[in-house]
């Protein structure tokens, strides 16, 4: 009983206890969110619960794991090189600063000169950590999806309120003024950003079948002047705003809809046919 090993992993975004054998047979897990713990031989549920009782700090149930979901179903049956769901905010962004870093200048006291890409990937990266962070109000959420000609889909969040594309935009202490379709960020140039949003959005309608609204999380700005309400349904909040304003939405997915959405989004075939 006391040879059994007690490991904890984290699989996807449940936090987990494996129990195994010494020769490395895992005989079950405890799942922390859930208090269960999913049983693989009943015949070692004493052991099993002896075990785990350090880790235990309230009541559980215990029995044979839950069936897979249809998103578990897809998971399985997907190569690894073809699942999405691994991708970590900011993905593109991080292999292309790995292969190539910021060239030094002898211009600036530091050596380099400053790279729109970090800046690029602190957006994403803020934006897609708050949206991971509603994994427990039911959304689903994939990050830098890549699309046919280059473009890339930065978030795909898939949940109660829908299914939204989500672009985002770093602002550190600039004024953002949105002029649909023109998005100006502090003394650079206007840019038809909010059309970019609309064609990525309308491409992930196509792929999914589905509808899909565009929305843009724009990052720490000092001021957000919107001149009109966005047309066709387009949002633009502040990512301070973004989590508040997806858990008040709802109504539109129930859980399985979104399940099997997010089956077909994570896999990488759904995007290429586009």
């Amino acid at each position: 009983m006391d040879r059994l090993r007690v490991t904890p992993t984290r699989h996807h975004t449940h936090d987990r206890l494996y129990v195994h054998r010494p020769d490395g047979t895992t005989l079950a897990w405890y799942d922390r969110d859930t208090a269960h713990v999913s049983l693989l031989n009943s015949t070692q549920r004493e052991a099993v619960l002896h075990s785990l009782t350090p880790f235990l700090t309230g009541p559980v149930t215990v029995g044979p794991p839950p069936a897979p979901t249809p998103a578990d179903l897809a998971r399985l049956a997907l190569h690894p090189d073809d699942d999405l769901a691994p991708n970590r905010p900011g993905e593109a962004l991080l292999v292309a600063l790995d292969r190539a870093p910021a060239r030094p200048s002898r211009l600036r006291p530091t050596g380099f000169r400053p790279d729109p890409r970090r800046h690029a990937l602190t957006a994403e990266q803020t934006v897609g950590d708050t949206l991971d962070a509603l994994a427990g109000a039911g959304w689903h959420v994939l990050h830098s999806l890549p699309l046919p000609g280059g473009d890339r889909i930065h978030h795909l969040a898939i949940g109660p309120g829908g299914l939204l594309c989500v672009h985002a935009l770093y602002a550190h202490g600039q004024r953002v003024l949105v002029a649909d379709p023109m998005v100006t960020t502090g003394r650079r140039e206007a840019a038809p950003l909010l059309r970019r949003l609309r064609a990525d959005a309308h491409r992930a309608s196509y792929a999914l079948t589905a509808e899909v609204t565009p929305l843009l999380a724009v990052v720490a700005p000092s001021r957000l002047e919107i001149t009109a309400a966005p047309r066709d349904g387009l949002r633009v909040l502040r990512d301070a705003d973004l989590s508040g304003a997806l858990t008040r939405l709802g109504g539109v997915l129930k859980p399985a809809d979104a399940e099997s959405l997010y089956a077909m989004a994570r896999d990488r075939h759904t995007w290429t046919r586009l």
